[in-house]
């Protein structure tokens, strides 16, 4: 294992303190927490939390800020944040509105934000949640019951801190994040399996020759491994699996988001994005949206990941084109 660090043990500690201190005018780090909390003062409105293992960056911190999150609780690697990192997160994000939590699909975060969210109510925060589940390629796992929550997530992340800053209520907030979640779908592959630093060795095991459709952001198994393949027949597996999740009709508004998985070079995520595009013209769709970057990764993985999300809602487009001020949304 060859990797940029000190003692693998400190890796979160020393990540969180670096990430404090090269972004000191936008967030914070509470009472020498795991969490990242958005510096700027914010008006009585709603608060919005998420989080997660890290080994995702920039997701969850990276989306603190103006206009996304109000606050993150990371976890360790690759592992949920405690109940307690959890409502620190939701304290720093009150402001008498309540906060509403965005939490990923496996089985720890989901069982960490409920306890959370049952001991900030007996400090009267009021709490709404909405589990993302985008992830078409599994349905169950060994971290989840269900679909697993991925890249989709950042842009509820985007979708909802826009309408939380607009002044809609946690109810409101509620009904429309699950709305999102009902149009939301992603699907990924893996060229590599990405190193957890304290184990010291890659989570899988793939030849150099192959790959695999729809692995997790944990390095899950997907479903079908191959010989490597051209960026346009991947592109052409992943966009023929969301066509069967969503059942997009010609003329249909949708937006993209193409993500990488931590070691994929932004050249090959561009290359896999214009063959999708192409394919996606074919299908007479129109792509209101498109980002391409790294937004939740999964340490030095190797992949990417595709994310569509039908605009049902026109005024979706405007809350992802809405200015933030965040480390990692530009």
């Amino acid at each position: 294992m060859k990797k940029i660090i000190n003692d693998p043990s400190q890796v979160v500690q020393e990540m969180l303190h670096g990430i404090e201190t090269a972004h000191a005018d936008l967030i914070y780090r509470p009472q020498d927490s795991q969490v990242i909390a958005r510096k700027v003062e914010t008006p009585s409105i709603v608060g919005i939390i998420s989080g997660g293992g890290s080994g995702h960056e920039p997701s969850h911190a990276g989306f603190v800020g103006k206009g996304m999150l109000s606050a993150a609780a990371c976890g360790e690697v690759f592992t949920s944040p405690s109940p307690d990192q959890v409502l620190t997160a939701i304290k720093a994000a009150d402001n008498g509105q309540g906060v509403f939590l965005i939490i990923k699909n496996y089985s720890g975060d989901v069982m960490n934000f409920e306890m959370a969210m049952e001991l900030a109510e007996i400090e009267d925060i009021k709490t709404a949640s909405v589990v993302v589940d985008d992830d078409i390629a599994i349905e169950d796992s060994s971290f989840t019951a269900g679909r697993r929550g991925v890249a989709g997530t950042v842009l509820m992340h985007k979708i909802i801190g826009y309408y939380a800053d607009q002044g809609k209520t946690l109810d409101e907030l509620k009904a429309i994040a699950d709305q999102v979640n009902a149009h939301l779908a992603t699907i990924g592959l893996a060229l590599t399996a990405a190193t957890v630093p304290e184990v010291g060795k890659p989570g899988f095991e793939i030849a150099d020759d192959e790959f695999e459709y729809g692995i997790g952001i944990h390095g899950e198994p997907g479903y079908r491994r191959e010989k490597m393949k051209t960026s346009q027949e991947m592109a052409q597996e992943l966009t023929s699996q969301l066509k069967g999740e969503l059942n997009w009709q010609d003329g249909d508004h949708y937006a993209v988001l193409v993500n990488g998985m931590g070691a994929t070079p932004l050249v090959e995520l561009y290359i896999f994005w214009q063959d999708v595009a192409r394919l996606l013209a074919d299908e007479g769709l129109n792509i209101d949206f498109v980002k391409v970057d790294e937004f939740m990764t999964s340490l030095d993985m190797a992949g990417l990941s595709l994310t569509l999300l039908a605009l049902d809602d026109q005024d979706w487009l405007t809350a992802l084109n809405s200015p933030v001020d965040t480390i990692a949304w530009r």
